[in-house]
């Protein structure tokens, strides 16, 4: 089988967590800070707190950027839905736009109409970068400003893409970022919050922290979203490795374009401005569920992020949208193998198995 995902963990990270198990320092500490800078420093932003997932990374972010009751944030149908889990655990109301129909990411013009049918009401954009690829960020700069809302980049998935050569992380008031196991790098569980707002970074930090501005004082009301020191010791390792990880990821997506690019399947875009970093390799193709019973047959892993559309998940049922672009992409969207670790002849195989289907 060749899988879906496959998280590299080599002797630098096995000797990462072993300094810190003999250090006796597990939970959060110096080594999460480190981790924190280094984070920030590749971002090219000036602060990052660490949070014990990409949930919390959210969930913290809108409450240091004060969104809660009575806000509302626009934001994708198309995602995991922790994007908008984040936005009503905060407190405020997500409020969905379609997609674009290439990207997959939030599609400007949506957000636009979407905006004009609550008179200019809006507070935030959560824009997701879907896949690894960037959201059209420079045209939703341009509406945030023109409403005076936040830009908030859900970066989950897209760690070292970047627009006009600026990384992700850099582009709004503030971004969030996820290392699960399937992510382009991984601390096991684990999220970043980053900005170049220190008052931001500040209430996020204390928030994740139980409120806490010193020992035993807290200032407001918190979480335990902290990240462990085991967590921030895999990040050190990974980080310095995800350059390599993206162009492994990169050179096999040029592989399976190239070879697919005869067949019906379509296959990813990436606009001149942005660099796709491929978390996922997404293809897609209208008769998804024989294709994945013919993938299933030839032992090639595949995922199918995400079949339904958030606003057609039962726990969002209380809230009226229309997405076609979106709801279309949910049955036709299917991600194949393009970690590190794919190799070159599984690349091979997995063209061939798919172009002798189509046929």
């Amino acid at each position: 089988m060749i899988p879906i995902a496959n998280p590299d963990i080599s002797d630098a990270e096995r000797e990462q967590v072993l300094e810190v198990l003999d250090s006796g320092m597990l939970a959060d500490g110096p080594v999460v800070r480190e981790f924190e800078e280094e984070f920030a420093t590749y971002c090219g932003i000036d602060h990052a707190v660490a949070t014990s997932n990409g949930t919390t990374a959210l969930h913290a972010a809108f409450e240091a950027l004060g969104l809660g009751e009575g806000d509302r944030v626009i934001t994708t149908p198309f995602s995991f839905i922790a994007s908008a889990n984040a936005i009503r655990l905060a407190g405020a109301e997500p409020i969905f736009a379609d997609i674009d129909p290439e990207t997959y990411n939030l599609d400007p013009d949506s957000v636009k109409e979407v905006i004009q049918k609550l008179d200019g009401d809006i507070d935030a954009i959560l824009a997701v970068h879907l896949y690894g690829l960037p959201a059209d960020v420079t045209r939703l700069q341009e509406i945030a400003g023109e409403y005076d809302a936040y830009l908030i980049e859900d970066a989950a998935q897209a760690h070292g893409a970047t627009v006009d050569g600026d990384r992700v992380g850099s582009l709004g008031d503030v971004a969030c970022f996820s290392f699960y196991p399937t992510k382009n790098m991984t601390t096991g569980e684990g999220g970043m919050i980053a900005t170049d707002d220190e008052a931001v970074a500040d209430r996020a930090a204390r928030f994740v922290n139980h409120g806490r501005n010193e020992k035993y004082r807290h200032s407001e009301v918190g979480h335990n979203f902290r990240m462990t020191s085991i967590a921030g010791s895999l990040g050190l390792a990974q980080i310095e490795k995800l350059s390599e990880y993206i162009d492994a990821r990169r050179e096999n997506a040029a592989r399976l374009t190239d070879g697919l690019a005869d067949s019906p399947v379509t296959t990813p875009v990436e606009p001149e401005d942005r660099s796709h970093v491929y978390h996922q390799y997404t293809i897609r193709y209208e008769e998804r569920e024989e294709l994945q019973a013919h993938l299933d047959d030839h032992d090639v892993g595949y995922g199918v992020y995400y079949p339904t559309c958030i606003h057609e998940q039962p726990a969002y049922k209380d809230i009226s949208t229309t997405a076609p672009v979106a709801e279309r992409a949910a049955d036709e969207v299917l991600s194949l193998p393009v970690h590190p670790k794919v190799a070159d002849s599984d690349i091979e195989r997995i063209i061939e198995v798919i172009t002798n289907y189509v046929e």
